[in-house]
């Protein structure tokens, strides 16, 4: 049983094209929207999230420093969950 390995590139290299081909549509404006949505939606809110945990764990092993971490922490929780509504305010202000 032989098999035809120029067959099978041509084939692998033809559903490289044409896979290829559609996802290259997609502007370079939908890729950085797309990368704004993943930092605003998911990541901000889950590093104020574990700001919040460390602030906790540095309160509850009597750290010097708890009241500063736990305020510190707060402050970014705000601007964390609060991102999508200061881009939406900042948007309608300058548009």
């Amino acid at each position: 049983m032989s098999v035809d390995y120029r067959r099978f590139g041509l084939t692998a290299i033809a559903m490289c094209i044409a896979v290829g081909s559609s996802t290259a549509l997609g502007s370079v404006e939908s890729s950085l929207m797309a990368v704004q949505n993943k930092l605003i939606n998911v990541i901000l809110p889950l590093a104020g999230i574990l700001g919040l945990v460390f602030a906790a764990f540095s309160f509850f092993t009597g750290n010097a420093n708890a009241r500063s971490h736990l305020f510190l922490a707060m402050m970014g929780a705000v601007i964390g969950f609060g991102a999508p509504s200061i881009i939406a305010f900042i948007r309608s202000l300058i548009n």
